[in-house]
């Protein structure tokens, strides 16, 4: 067990980069920190930090070490709750990564109906849009739009959302209409930045992909609906986001015949955990709200 602890102890040094603040973390002094990293160096017969007044920073043998020892720790939790599980309920804690303008439409309602229906679970929720391993940050479950690979992380697919290529009948009435993917290097785009500026859309010949500049980039997809509503430019928007200015008339649908490619939420899941029973529940619940955001909007007429 002391192991363990001292195993606890590493990982909570290598997040904080503080030995305090470690300390603070396991409700411990700093003298037990530096205690236990000294047993564990000491085991290991190498260094696991570089020290100085300031700074606590990992060597590249510990830099090495982390990995295993998450999931050495993560695989004994999960022992240790297996064991007191009997009665079959959901428990344990969840680290999720979830995209922002997604999160606001549907999963953070998700995830507070989730825990209220499984009263042994506990969540930690971060919201980004930005590119980043799961196993690199501790996070169980990242859930995300991108199309990224990462090691020792696995891809569950969740749901497509539905997407359509918009504009103002403003933006239109000035500029002309458009016939082809391809008239569109010549016109404003808006950018979901995180899908980058090669669109994708759908023709009877196959895929069509156009290389657009961006009159705005940005990394929610209310910021470009504001921009598509004031006449700025063209931009592809999900169907829960587009469905009112559309149904109102206030945004138009453009090339129809040509639809955007929808767009695939994942799950990334480090290996570890993508046979957690809490970890496979979060995610089809996630997959049934998805879709049911995806009916809704469906309907753009």
């Amino acid at each position: 067990m002391d192991t363990l602890t001292n195993f606890r102890t590493f990982m909570a040094v290598a997040s904080y980069g503080s030995f305090a603040a470690a300390a603070r973390s396991l409700h411990v002094v700093p003298s037990v920190v530096a205690k236990r990293i000294a047993q564990l160096e000491q085991t290991l017969g190498c260094r696991l930090f570089e020290r100085t007044t300031r700074t606590v920073v990992l060597t590249d043998a510990g830099t090495k070490l982390l990995p295993g020892v998450r999931q050495c720790v993560a695989e004994f939790d999960g022992l240790i709750k297996d064991a007191r599980a009997d009665d079959g309920k959901l428990e344990g804690h969840i680290r999720i990564m979830l995209p922002t303008t997604l999160s606001m439409a549907t999963l953070s309602r998700s995830i507070t109906r989730f825990m209220a229906t499984h009263d042994r679970i506990t969540i930690e929720t971060l919201m980004t849009d930005r590119s980043v391993s799961p196993l690199e940050e501790n996070i169980d479950i990242m859930i995300s739009g991108r199309l990224a690979h990462y090691d020792g992380v696995v891809q569950v697919p969740l749901a497509p959302t539905r997407v359509c290529l918009c504009a103002s009948a403003d933006y239109l009435a000035q500029r002309g209409p458009i016939n082809h993917p391809s008239e569109l290097v010549s016109h404003d785009c808006l950018v979901f930045s995180p899908q980058g500026n090669t669109w994708a859309f759908e023709s009877e010949r196959g895929p069509v992909y156009v290389d657009v500049q961006p009159r705005l980039s940005a990394d929610d997809n209310h910021t470009l609906l504001l921009g598509v509503q004031q006449g700025l430019g063209v931009s592809i928007l999900p169907g829960y986001i587009a469905r009112h200015g559309l149904a109102s008339g206030q945004l138009m649908t453009v090339l129809p015949q040509f639809p955007p490619q929808d767009r695939w939420y994942r799950a990334h899941i480090p290996k570890r955990n993508e046979k957690l029973a809490r970890v496979v529940a979060l995610c089809e619940w996630l997959r049934q709200d998805i879709e049911q955001l995806n009916e809704a909007g469906a309907d753009w007429s």
